[in-house]
């Protein structure tokens, strides 16, 4: 079988799968802007990037975003147009309907099946936007939000299905689309990401940190901004270093904003926020973006790891944390509420309470035997619900059920 990827940013979601297909004797295809690793036996066509959103004088407000995703997804027929001319039209295409990519894919091969990846669609209400008290949307705001779900609704109406990896994630999408999307997610490597009582951290400064000398509390994001919680995260750590002074608080993710916007001012929000705290700065480290190994071994030392989120998309650290026996304190958002019930499988609390996010990692700094079982739940959770080797068998099934499905219903239409 030729399965054929499509993302913008390289394999992203698409790797383990990738590489599985490609193992087992398949062949596989990714078509992207840019590469992020290079997978043995995977064939990766690149087409030409297109320049971020622009206005024209004569365009239409917010037509920006939907125009880019529109030349992206041009970019992308214009590449399989042009395998297809070469023979090589693939049995399956699965791709990222964010950003445009898979708009035109069914106008150029039609009689391919096409599977979207589902990661997040944007409303005015019941997610991201609007979560923060103080940042509540006007018209303008939803008006922006609609067009720029255009991109998805078209692709999801040519595709053969869909795949989102949470069902809070699926719950987003119109209701007359959502039937047409599996659950399943991208999986955890439960034999890589696993508890190691041994394992040991060097810093650059010659110290060697280990599990418990000192109490090590741990917060990962892509970068340190508001929609991942890090001001209440730093704050919450401020409170914790006055009672509890042993603590160290060590923060992963770089100095940009991913998501949402940056501090009054510009610069980055660790500089921003840390400009107004009283907080020792020798109990805090800041190691930027770390590779992968790294964060393993950070969360097999962590004695409490902070997860806060907006309702937003699930982070694939804070399952990997968990499948390392760490204790997650996260918030009581709804995707961090499909993975942890609260005094089972970890503990939750209110998004913008500091005090009681400083209070739970006081009591689990206190007193780490009373919570060992909660470390072993939620290791069991990952184990029970995002086996890496599951989620591909899940994957996999997907694939040859859509494949098998197309081919019946052309098969059908031949006959009629």
């Amino acid at each position: 079988m030729h399965v054929a990827f499509v993302h913008r940013r390289g394999f992203g979601q698409f790797a383990a799968l990738a590489s599985h297909l490609a193992v087992a004797g398949n062949e596989v295809t990714l078509v992207t802007e840019t590469v992020d690793q290079k997978i043995p036996s995977v064939r990766v066509v690149r087409h030409r990037a297109e320049p971020g959103p622009r206005a024209h004088p004569q365009m239409a407000r917010h037509l920006g975003v939907p125009d880019h995703h529109v030349r992206i997804g041009h970019r992308v027929a214009e590449t399989f147009d042009a395998m297809a001319r070469l023979g090589q039209v693939p049995d399956i295409v699965l791709g990222h309907i964010g950003w445009g990519s898979m708009m035109f894919i069914k106008d150029v091969l039609p009689r391919v099946p096409t599977l979207g990846y589902c990661e997040f669609f944007y409303r005015a209400e019941g997610a991201d936007i609007g979560f923060a008290p103080d940042n509540q949307p006007d018209s303008e705001t939803r008006k922006r939000l609609r067009l720029r779900n255009i991109a998805q609704l078209l692709s999801l109406e040519a595709m053969d299905g869909g795949i989102s990896p949470t069902n809070w994630q699926r719950s987003l999408y119109p209701a007359d689309v959502r039937e047409r999307i599996a659950v399943c997610h991208e999986g955890v490597d439960t034999r890589r990401f696993r508890p190691d009582p041994a394992a040991s951290l060097k810093l650059p400064d010659g110290r060697v940190l280990k599990a418990g000398d000192p109490p090590i509390v741990t917060f990962v994001a892509r970068d340190l901004e508001p929609y991942r919680g890090f001001p209440q995260a730093l704050e919450a750590a401020a409170k914790v270093v006055r009672r509890h002074p042993d603590a160290l608080f060590v923060f992963v993710g770089g100095d940009g904003v991913s998501y949402g916007a940056p501090p009054p001012g510009g610069g980055s929000w660790k500089d921003h926020l840390l400009e107004s705290l009283d907080v020792p700065r020798e109990r805090l480290i800041f190691p930027g973006v770390v590779p992968h190994s790294v964060l393993r071994q950070l969360f097999q030392i962590s004695a409490a790891h902070l997860y806060l989120t907006y309702p937003f998309v699930l982070s694939w650290s804070v399952l990997e944390a968990m499948a390392c026996g760490a204790l997650v304190i996260g918030s009581d958002t709804a995707p961090v509420q499909e993975v942890i019930r609260s005094g089972r499988n970890g503990l939750l609390i209110p998004f913008f309470d500091t005090d009681a996010l400083a209070e739970s990692i006081l009591a689990v700094l206190a007193r780490p035997d009373d919570f060992r079982e909660l470390r072993i739940a939620a290791r069991r959770t990952v184990e029970q619900r995002f086996r890496l080797d599951d989620c591909i068998a899940r994957q996999s099934t997907l694939i040859g059920s859509i494949v098998d499905q197309v081919a019946l219903s052309t098969k059908e239409a031949q006959l009629a």
